[in-house]
């Protein structure tokens, strides 16, 4: 069972990297740092975007407009570390 918990923290360590990745392209974006009209940039962000769709959309109709700031990626980080503490503290239960 403890297999079983590993496997849960690698998963949840896999989404915040994806976020902050997703994070960091979307402001080298718009700063014009990447050029999104190449290939690979395109590829790539449309990859990130797709993945993190499913958990963003939900928060992000939960959250109320925000004049285009978008905060779901911080509330899922957010949620992940509270997923995390709440594993953390119950890991006898994997034992």
């Amino acid at each position: 069972m403890l297999s079983l918990f590993q496997i849960l923290m690698m998963i949840l360590q896999i989404a915040q990297f994806l976020i902050f990745a997703h994070f960091i392209m979307s402001w080298l974006l718009a700063f014009n740092v990447l050029n999104a009209r190449q290939q690979f940039v395109q590829q790539v962000w449309g990859g990130l975007s797709r993945m993190l769709e499913p958990i963003y959309g939900p928060i992000r109709r939960l959250l109320p407009p925000m004049g285009g700031l978008d905060l779901a990626p911080l509330v899922a980080l957010i949620a992940i570390y509270a997923l995390e503490i709440i594993l953390r503290n119950n890991v006898a239960l994997f034992v």
